[in-house]
């Protein structure tokens, strides 16, 4: 054998990583003996095991068109989950090439013809040694080969990307396969990254922007790169300069760029295509008639070489000039190469002449922040997480750059208005912050939350029916309502004579989690309350999209906790003041906190509950057990038999009376806000930053001074002592401060890890915290009688594994939608976190727990 048929033979066929690749051949070719060669088992589907799939016999060949139903439906699937997909039959007829072209446009992946044109005589004698082909007639393999010769000239022009032709057994047989990622895949760069908006032609505001992004001739002395959206030219006074600064970044490896639409249409003029010189083409034409054909020939290469979109940062940042919907994400077709480009309308005009553009932010739900241009508006503002960055610098606007991942936005001043627009700047995000409103979809359904704490935590259909009919009929307004607080954990049932909780317990089980040092915070006499304040109405309406309100003031469960909304904002107004006088709002760099407190007095949101519930108990014990002791002591003086009886009564009745002293401590009059206590006890998160993992004395001290610097009285401290877990002495002290709170009618305590957001060491959430009630108010809870022997034994058979798993699961449902707050992410993506707490809510559980 000759060397040089050994490099023929040894041919490299580039196949994108996403891809349609149809494999072509006669019968007898090699086509499943070369798919199982070169790709994995689970990319390759055979028309041969479809047919076996639907008719129990791979030859029956009566049953082919169902098989390729099930073919094109399987292939279907995997390309619209991205997934590369070969398709293994014989394809030598145009038909059933175009329907695996047509799948490939409509998935918009390449579709990649991959022939073994092999010898007939070949393909006979391999399939005379297959028992299930032996009887195949020849003739069958003549015509697949005729068809097969018939097509090979035409392959491309049907559609095929790329056209890998094997010429003979051998070649196919020392073929490799080199997987080539997209063109637009490059999600191995994670940047930092500086993302420009449209420039057209105005070279003084780039230097001026990349100057103010700290870029020194083209380069950052951090490395940073930038990314340019396209529409580099056009309009503006100088696109020539404009060009040679981006190509020089691209060229030199520190910048990035996609083409806009006045790229692609200069570049088509370029090739000598027929164009209007409308739109600012003709000044970009007189301006390059300056510069040299060597000038404008890099031009025209580097136009050329410009890909459609990029995908970035493992997928968490597309860019592109005029926006892309999550199902074109990096795809490669056409289709998505014009919306890059173009976006999409409505086919609508509006009084200007002008196409209107579809709105397909307002309806974008992708894990991607989009990065675009291409339609001016006065400033770049979030929407469902996406931004638009052409601020019209052209127009006399600004032009701007958004710092990836910061999620900054830096902009310098157009020097002047350079081009007159054919219509005003109108924003982005016409609904609001967040565009349209929360969808039914979002939340409608099983479904499954990713959190970056706990993993992927599913919401089963029916809790998620329960959440929707609060939501929709009771909660809050949405949008200030970007958190709820998760379920607390009770300590583990105490085996100490008298009780059913006792912090032994909590501070056992911190110890065996690794937790060294807890914090016990009293545990406030009223109800969990979560409040957002906002520096003013500004301040609320900038970062909320409400008009009016300043802030919310909310329960557990989303409700508003006051109906009279004037004294919302009277509490509110106390809170913001208090934060200004302890210099909060400056120190923490934010107009507005999210803040985890104690709404007191309990009866303030419980009335209800305590007239129909607890006080009617109190109330009948009243009226029963002055009379039915009276009774048995008279019959005691007369010498009957009721002393056990009457002894037995007496203790009931002392029982009912703690229990009527235990509510009524929770209870108290109130005349507006007179009487109204706030305790808060944790900043949950602030402009730009969850605070949810700062260390719980760091954040009672900030809590400390915002008690301090309240004139109102509205605020109350938390009181609070630190143990060691390891040591007895501190454990001992501990127990003795709690024994101490609840003799005097404290409710109890919460004991936390002081690091807050803690692990295992098998990596797993600790919880957040225990709570550990006192023995008198357990009465409220579990009945007047509970602390009896025989009661005590029956309820400490109580199970708590449900409850701590929903506890840890809320905690991080919680956690995440903190963290999608300060990202600014859009409220539906927040929601979907605060949905799934309010979900798992209705999960069944010991209410009591």
């Amino acid at each position: 054998m000759s060397t040089t048929d050994t490099t023929v033979r040894a041919r490299a066929l580039p196949v994108t990583d996403l891809s349609l690749v149809v494999l072509i051949g006669a019968s007898g070719s090699g086509k499943s003996t070369f798919a199982r060669r070169h790709f994995k088992p689970t990319e390759v589907i055979s028309s041969d095991f479809c047919r076996g799939l639907v008719a129990d016999d791979e030859n029956d060949q009566s049953a082919s068109r169902d098989a390729f139903d099930v073919l094109h439906y399987i292939a279907g699937k995997r390309l619209a989950a991205g997934r590369r997909t070969v398709v293994d039959a014989t394809n030598v007829q145009q038909d059933a090439r175009r329907q695996l072209i047509d799948l490939a446009r409509k998935h918009d992946v390449l579709p990649i013809a991959i022939v073994l044109d092999v010898p007939e005589q070949v393909c006979a004698e391999r399939n005379a040694t297959r028992a299930d082909r032996a009887d195949l007639p020849r003739r069958v393999i003549q015509r697949h080969t005729r068809e097969l010769r018939r097509s090979l000239r035409h392959l491309e022009r049907e559609g095929f990307r790329k056209v890998h032709v094997l010429r003979g057994a051998e070649e196919a047989e020392h073929a490799t396969v080199v997987t080539e990622k997209r063109f637009n895949d490059l999600t191995h760069l994670t940047g930092p990254f500086d993302i420009v908006g449209d420039i057209h032609g105005c070279a003084a505001e780039l230097e001026a922007l990349l100057g103010k992004l700290g870029y020194t001739d083209g380069v950052h002395p951090e490395g940073r790169t930038a990314v340019f959206v396209g529409d580099l030219v056009d309009r503006g006074p100088d696109s020539p300069g404009v060009l040679r600064r981006v190509m020089s970044m691209v060229t030199s490896g520190n910048a990035l760029c996609v083409p806009g639409n006045h790229e692609n249409k200069y570049g088509r003029f370029l090739k000598g295509r027929k164009v209007q010189h409308t739109h600012g083409l003709a000044e970009t034409i007189e301006q390059m008639d300056g510069e040299s054909e060597e000038f404008r020939a890099e031009v025209r290469e580097f136009i050329d070489g410009l890909v459609s979109h990029y995908v970035l940062d493992g997928g968490r940042l597309v860019v592109c000039h005029a926006g892309l919907p999550e199902k074109y994400h990096g795809r490669t077709s056409g289709r998505v190469r014009s919306h890059a480009l173009y976006g999409d309308t409505t086919g609508e005009t509006d009084e200007f002449g002008l196409p209107v553009r579809y709105p397909w932010a307002e309806d974008y739900r992708g894990r991607a922040a989009v990065v675009y241009g291409h339609t001016p508006v006065p400033e770049a503002t979030w929407l469902n997480n996406t931004i638009c960055l052409d601020t019209g610098a052209v127009f006399g606007g600004k032009l701007t750059a958004l710092r990836w991942p910061e999620r900054e936005l830096v902009d310098v001043p157009a020097e002047r208005v350079w081009y007159e627009p054919a219509r005003p700047l109108r924003t982005e995000a016409p609904g609001g912050h967040d565009g349209r409103p929360l969808d039914l979809a979002d939340v409608q359904g099983r479904r499954t939350v990713e959190t970056r704490h706990a993993g992927r935590i599913t919401v089963r259909e029916e809790n998620g029916a329960a959440a929707l009919e609060v939501m929709s009929r009771f909660a809050t307004d949405p949008r200030l309502l970007p958190y709820l607080p998760p379920t607390m954990a009770p300590t583990a049932t105490s085996g100490v004579d008298g009780y059913l909780e006792h912090p032994k317990e909590a501070f056992a089980q911190y110890a065996a989690d690794g937790v060294a040092r807890v914090v016990c915070e009293e545990k406030h006499m009223g109800s969990r309350a979560v409040v957002l304040v906002c520096r003013d109405a500004a301040a609320a309406r900038a970062r909320f999209g409400v008009e009016g309100p300043t802030g919310s003031l909310y329960t557990r469960t989303g409700r508003p906790f006051l109906d009279d909304a004037s004294l919302t904002e009277e509490i509110l107004d106390r809170l913001r003041t208090a934060i200004g006088e302890a210099g909060l709002w400056d120190e923490l760099a934010t107009d507005w906190l999210l803040l985890d407190t104690e709404l007191m007095p309990w009866s303030l949101k419980a009335t209800g509950l305590l007239r129909s519930q607890y006080a009617a108990v109190g109330a009948a014990s009243r009226a029963v057990f002055p009379g039915a002791l009276a009774a048995l002591e008279g019959a005691a003086a007369r010498g009957v038999e009721v002393r056990d009886l009457l002894d037995r009564q007496r203790d009931r009745s002392a029982d009912a009376a703690a229990f009527t002293d235990a509510y009524r401590r929770y209870c108290w009059p109130t005349d507006g806000l007179d009487g109204v206590r706030l305790a808060p006890f944790q900043i949950l998160a602030v402009q730009g930053r969850s605070l949810a993992a700062l260390p719980h004395d760091e954040q009672l001290a900030l809590i400390d001074r915002l008690v301090e610097h309240d004139g109102s009285g509205l605020l109350q401290t938390t009181r609070r002592l630190y143990v060691d877990t390891g040591d007895p002495e501190s454990v001992a002290a501990g127990t003795d401060w709690w024994l101490e709170m609840t003799g005097r009618g404290g409710e109890g305590m919460v004991v936390k890890p002081v690091g807050a957001l803690v692990r295992d060491e098998k990596g797993r959430l600790v919880q957040p915290g225990i709570k550990c009630r006192g023995r008198e108010y357990l009465r409220i809870i579990y009945g007047p009688e509970y602390t009896r022997p025989d009661h005590l034994a029956r309820l400490r058979h109580r199970f708590l594994n449900h409850k701590r798993s929903l506890a840890l699961r809320e905690y991080a449902l919680g956690l995440e939608a903190l963290d999608r707050l300060a990202d600014g992410e859009p409220l539906w993506r927040v929601h979907e976190a605060v949905f799934g707490v309010l979900a798992l809510e209705s999960e069944p559980v010991d209410p009591r727990l």
